[in-house]
C-alpha cells in the first residue's frame, strides 16, 4: 500500500476575491503539500471638475481552512435609484454639489446581492463552519475616529486596527459520513447584534474561541471580548468571568495553548488614562544624521511624529499576557509589553514570544522597530532570550534586501520543541554579492550550556522558507527577485552525510512520494492538478486533473490529513472547488480510491442578470512580436454580427518581466467564473459594454536591462495591440474605447492618455500616483532612486506630461489613501496640472475612504462617477471628436470666453471646484449634462 511523507508548510489564506497588486512569486513548486501546520461624522464629497467645450455653462483569520467567498452586497442607506445620468440635470447638480449618488439599478442592484458566507474547516475535517457576512459598511463606520500611528491606523475605542470588518453569525454543519452536509447548528448566547471576530477552532475541534463587541457608546462595553463556544451543543460563553477583561487586538491578539487553555493579549488593568498631547512641544522637533549613514525609505506614511505620539503608541499597544482555561481559571504571566506574536511549540511546552520596544522611529513603521525575540514555558517561566534586533531605519530599498540578524525564527512542525531562523551574509544589502548569501540554523528550545545554533542549510539566493516532512525530508525554497529565479532544495535535516540537491535531480532510492497541488499553466489557460512526486527519482504520477473543458476546477485542501502517521492514498480525502464561466464556485469532497464525489454547497449564482455573459480568453501579438493575453467578456444576448460594435472598458494593470517568454506565459483560465466585486469594471456588463479585463501590459527588462527604462514604448506597443483586436474582431467601437485601472493600473490610464491619446476616448483612474519625484526611493518594482534613474522617473511620470493629455480623464481618490507612494496629494497636484492645462477632468475625493474603498456610500458614488463619465465621453463619444480635440490643443489657455460662458473657479461648503473654457472648434453640450 503506497504511503505518503507528511510534509509541513506554513501557508497563507487564500483569497478569491479582487486584489490590489499581486504579490511575490511564493515557492518554487507552488503547492499545497502532503500536511499543513499551522467621531467625525460624514462629510460632503470633495470634487473638481474641468472641462474643455464650446457654448457651455458651468454648474457646478485567523483560520488554517478559510475559504472566503466573493461578496457583492451592501447595506441600504436609503436613497433613490437612478437611470442614465446623460438625462437627469437635479442629479448632476447634486452631484455636482458633493452630494452622494446611486448608480443605474442595474448596477446598483449586482452590488446590492447578498453575501455569501465563509468556510472553515475543523481539524479533524469533519465540521465546517458558515460564517455569515454583512453587506458593505456604511460611511459612518469609516467615519470613527482613529489614530495613525507607526504604520497603522487604531480604533481607540476598540482598541483595534481601525475599519475591521467582522462577522454577524456563525453556522456549524456535520460533514456527514456520505460527504452531505448536517443540518445548521447556530452559535448562540452572544449579545444579539455583536460583531464578531478572530473565529478560531481548538486543537481538537471540540470548541470554537472568538471575539465580539458591540456599538455602545460607553467605551467599556464596547471594547472586546473572548468567548468561548461548544462546538457540540452550540452554547457560547465570555472566557474570562470578570466583566473587565478585554483584548487588545492591534497585533497579534489570543492563541491557543491547548486544547482546554488559550494564551490572551489583554488590555492591562494598570493602564490608566489616555495620554493628554502637551498644549506646548518641550522642543523643537528633530532629526538629524551627523554620522552620515545612507538611509533610504520608500515613502511610509502614518508614521510616528513626535513623543506625544509613541506614548499613545505605547498606550494602545502595550499588552499583559493572560493564560485562561476554559474552566475559568486565569493566571497573568510576564509584564505588560508590546506584544506582537505569540507561537506555542508543537509539543505545547514552550512559547516563542516576540515584542517591539524603544527606541521607536520617525521614518519606518513599526514593523521596523527594536525586536526582540524570547522562549518561555507555556505557564510563563522566562527561558531565554533569542536575539534583541536594533532598530532597521537602514535596510536597503534594493529588492530582495532584508533585515540584519535573525529573522524568520519559528518552530519545526516536525519536531517537539526546536527553533530554526535564517540570517543574512550580505548585511541585508541585496547588492553585496557574496556567497553564501544566507544561512539557515536550528537550536532545541533549551539547548545546553555551550550548545551552539546548528547550520542545516547554505543559500546563494534568499530564504523563503522551509516546507518539513521529518528528518529524512524538508523541502528549502530561495529565490531572487531581480532574475526572478527560483529553487527548492531537498534536504534531510537528521542526516549530515547526506549532500542536499536541487529538487529535480535524479538519483535512486527507496520511494518517498508528496502530493503536489499546481495550477497547470498551459498554452490553453491553467488546468490544475495534484501530482504524486517521488522526492527521489524525479518521478511524477498525476492523480487528479481539473476538467479542462468545461470547468475549472482547484483542490483548497486536503481533508485526510488530520491523523497522525503517514497518509495512505487508498484513503485520500480532498476539497475541491468547481466552477464555470456561467456557474459560481461550489465545493465537494472527493475520494479515493473510487474518487467519488459529493457536492456539499449549492450557493446560489450572486448575479443571475448577468449570468450568459459571454467570456472569452483572446491572444494577440505586441509589434515586437510578445504573446499577449486578456480576457474578453461581452454582454448577455450580445451578437456582433447582428448588434455591431460596442463601447468598450479595458481595465488593467502593468507587470515587470524579466524575459518575453515568461511576459507571454497564459494566466488564469478561461472556464473561470466572473468574480464581480463592488468596483468591478465588469458591472459595466449591465450597461451593454464590451469588457477588456486585465490585458497583459509587460513592461520587460532582459538581461541588466532595466525594464521601466523602455517603460512608455512598452506600454503604449501594449496597449496597442489591445486595441488593435478588440477592434478587429468587431466588438468595440473604435471611438468609444475607454481605460481605466486602480492604484498602478491608475498610473497606467493616466501615462496612455499621454501617450497614446489616438487610442481611448476617456479614462478612469482611481487611487494613482502620478509624480514619481514624489516617490524617490522606489515604487512599485523599481528600486533604483530618482538620482540613479532620474530620466526614467521623469519619463514614466504622467505628472511630467500633463501638457499632452488632451481626453477626458476621471480621478478617483481615497482622502485617508495609506498606501505606500500613492497619497492623496498625488491626485490633488496631478489635477492641478491638468487644470492649469485646460485638460478636460474631474477629480473626485472620498471623504474617509484608503486605498481601496469600503463604504457603501463611496463605493454606489464611484460607480456613479464612473458610469457618468462612460456614458458622457465614451458611449456619447462622435468619431471626429479626436480630431477636433487635437486641432484645438493649441488654443489650450488663451482665455476666450463670452459672456454666457465665463471662466469659473468656486468652491465652498465642501462642494466642487469646477473651470470650464470655451474654444473655437470645441462642440456643445446642452446645460443639463454638465
Amino acid at each position: 500500500m503506497m504511503r505518503l511523507n507528511k510534509v509541513y508548510h506554513r501557508l497563507t489564506l487564500l483569497s478569491l476575491t479582487p486584489s490590489s497588486p499581486p504579490p511575490p512569486p511564493p515557492p518554487p513548486l507552488t503547492s499545497s503539500l502532503s500536511r499543513f501546520s499551522s467621531a467625525r461624522t460624514p462629510g460632503h464629497l470633495r470634487i473638481h471638475h474641468f472641462k474643455r467645450f464650446k457654448s457651455i455653462s458651468t454648474m457646478t483569520s485567523r483560520l488554517p481552512n478559510l475559504v472566503p467567498l466573493n461578496s457583492t452586497a451592501a447595506e441600504n442607506v436609503g436613497g433613490r435609484s437612478h437611470g442614465s445620468v446623460s438625462s437627469a440635470s437635479t442629479e448632476d447638480e447634486e452631484a455636482l454639489a458633493g452630494k452622494y449618488q446611486l448608480p443605474p439599478p442595474e448596477i446598483k442592484d449586482i452590488v446590492d446581492a447578498p453575501p455569501l458566507p465563509a468556510l472553515s474547516f475543523s481539524p479533524q475535517r469533519d465540521k465546517i463552519l458558515f460564517l455569515k457576512r454583512r453587506s458593505l459598511p456604511p460611511l459612518a463606520e469609516l467615519a470613527r475616529p482613529e489614530e495613525k500611528l507607526a504604520g497603522m491606523r487604531i480604533d481607540g475605542k476598540f482598541n483595534t486596527r481601525s475599519r475591521m470588518s467582522f462577522y454577524t453569525g456563525i453556522g456549524i454543519h456535520q460533514l456527514m459520513p456520505d460527504g452531505v452536509l448536517g443540518p445548521e447548528r447556530e452559535i448562540h448566547g452572544y449579545p444579539d447584534g455583536a460583531k464578531i471576530n478572530f473565529v478560531s477552532w481548538s486543537l481538537d475541534g471540540r470548541h470554537l474561541a472568538f471575539s465580539i463587541r458591540g456599538d455602545d457608546e460607553d467605551n467599556s462595553s464596547s471594547k472586546l471580548r473572548v468567548w468561548v463556544a461548544n462546538v457540540e451543543t452550540g452554547k457560547a460563553q465570555p472566557l474570562f468571568q470578570s466583566p473587565n477583561v478585554y483584548l487588545n487586538a492591534i497585533f497579534d491578539n489570543y492563541v491557543w495553548v491547548d486544547n482546554t487553555s488559550l494564551l490572551v493579549c489583554a488590555i492591562p488593568s494598570s493602564r490608566g488614562d489616555l495620554p493628554k498631547k502637551p498644549l506646548v512641544p518641550s522642543g523643537p522637533k528633530i532629526q538629524t544624521n551627523e554620522q552620515k549613514d545612507v538611509i533610504q525609505v520608500r515613502t511610509f506614511q502614518d508614521l510616528l511624529k513626535d513623543e506625544y505620539d509613541e506614548d499613545l503608541f505605547d498606550y494602545y499597544a502595550t499588552s499583559q499576557l493572560v493564560l485562561a482555561s476554559l474552566d475559568g481559571t486565569t493566571k497573568e504571566i510576564g509584564h505588560p509589553a508590546v506584544y506582537t506574536s505569540l507561537d506555542p511549540s508543537p509539543d505545547h511546552k514552550y512559547l516563542l514570544v516576540s515584542s517591539i520596544h524603544r527606541p521607536y522611529s520617525f521614518i519606518v513603521p513599526c514593523g521596523r522597530f527594536p525586536k526582540k525575540v524570547e522562549v518561555w514555558t507555556t505557564d510563563g517561566k522566562f527561558v531565554r532570550e533569542v536575539c534583541d534586533l536594533p532598530l532597521a531605519e537602514d535596510i536597503p530599498i534594493a529588492f530582495s534586501s532584508v533585515r540584519k540578524g535573525m529573522r524568520s525564527i519559528n518552530w519545526r512542525a516536525d519536531k517537539p520543541s526546536t527553533l530554526y531562523w535564517a540570517e543574512t551574509q550580505d548585511g541585508g544589502d541585496a547588492k553585496v554579492e557574496v556567497s553564501p548569501r544566507d544561512i539557515i540554523y536550528m537550536q532545541p528550545a533549551e539547548p545546553l550550556e555551550g550548545e551552539q545554533p546548528e547550520i542545516l542549510h547554505k543559500l546563494d539566493l534568499r530564504y523563503g522558507g522551509i516546507s518539513w516532512c521529518d528528518d529524512s525530508l524538508a523541502l528549502v525554497y530561495e529565490s531572487w527577485y531581480k532574475t526572478r529565479r527560483t529553487r527548492t532544495w531537498v534536504i534531510s535535516p537528521g542526516s549530515k552525510d547526506v549532500s542536499p540537491r536541487i529538487l529535480f535531480d535524479r538519483q535512486n532510492d527507496e520511494g518517498t512520494y508528496v502530493l503536489l497541488n499546481g495550477s497547470g499553466a498551459t498554452p490553453e489557460g491553467n488546468v490544475p492538478f495534484l501530482d504524486l512526486f517521488d522526492i527521489n527519482a524525479g518521478s511524477k504520477e498525476r492523480i487528479w486533473e481539473s476538467d479542462k473543458e468545461r470547468y475549472y476546477e482547484t483542490v483548497v485542501a486536503l481533508m485526510s490529513d488530520y491523523e497522525e502517521g503517514d497518509l495512505l492514498l487508498n484513503q485520500l480525502k480532498l476539497l475541491i472547488s468547481k466552477e464555470s464561466k456561467t456557474e459560481n464556485t461550489q465545493y465537494s469532497i472527493h475520494k479515493w480510491p473510487e474518487k467519488k464525489v459529493c457536492q456539499i454547497t449549492n450557493f446560489p449564482h450572486p448575479y443571475p442578470q448577468l449570468a450568459s455573459l459571454q467570456k472569452e480568453m483572446i491572444k494577440y501579438q505586441r509589434k515586437d512580436g510578445v504573446q499577449l493575453t486578456a480576457t474578453l467578456y461581452l454582454p448577455p444576448g450580445y451578437d456582433p454580427s447582428k448588434d455591431g460594435p460596442l463601447p468598450c472598458l479595458v481595465w488593467s494593470y502593468p507587470g515587470e518581466f524579466k524575459s518575453k517568454d515568461a511576459a507571454g506565459q497564459v494566466r488564469g483560465s478561461p472556464n473561470e467564473f466572473a468574480g464581480i466585486g463592488p468596483t468591478s469594471a465588469l458591472l459595466w456588463l449591465a450597461r451593454r459594454f464590451a469588457i477588456l479585463s486585465g490585458p497583459t501590459i509587460p513592461i520587460i527588462g532582459e538581461g541588466d536591462e532595466e525594464a521601466n527604462d523602455r517603460y512608455v514604448e512598452q506600454l503604449v506597443a501594449s496597449a496597442e495591440a489591445a486595441v488593435e483586436e478588440v477592434i478587429r474582431r468587431g466588438v468595440a467601437h473604435p471611438s468609444k474605447i475607454a481605460v481605466g485601472g486602480h492604484s498602478y493600473g491608475a498610473f497606467m490610464t493616466a501615462n496612455l492618455l499621454a501617450h497614446a491619446p489616438h487610442l481611448f476616448c476617456c479614462g478612469i483612474a482611481r487611487s494613482g500616483a502620478y509624480n514619481r519625484t514624489l516617490t524617490p526611493f522606489g515604487f512599485q518594482n523599481e528600486d533604483r532612486t530618482l538620482w540613479e534613474a532620474m530620466t526614467t522617473y521623469v519619463e514614466m511620470s504622467p505628472f511630467m506630461s500633463a501638457n499632452k493629455i488632451k481626453k477626458p480623464i476621471l480621478l478617483i481618490h481615497g482622502e485617508e489613501d495609506n498606501n505606500s507612494g500613492t497619497l492623496t496629494m498625488q491626485s490633488d497636484r496631478f489635477f492641478n496640472a491638468l487644470k492649469g492645462h485646460g485638460a478636460l477632468s474631474r477629480l473626485v475625493i472620498l471623504p474617509f475612504e484608503s486605498h481601496g474603498y469600503a463604504a457603501r456610500e463611496s463605493i454606489m458614488h464611484v460607480l456613479w462617477e464612473t458610469d457618468r463619465w462612460l456614458q458622457k465621453h465614451c458611449v456619447s463619444n462622435s468619431s471626429g471628436e479626436s480630431a477636433e480635440l487635437e486641432a484645438c490643443k493649441d488654443e489650450v489657455g488663451k482665455g476666450i470666453t463670452d459672456s454666457d460662458n465665463q471662466a469659473v473657479v468656486g468652491s465652498g461648503g465642501g462642494g466642487p471646484e469646477v473651470a470650464d473654457f470655451e474654444h473655437e472648434g470645441f462642440y456643445s453640450l446642452p446645460r443639463s449634462l454638465l
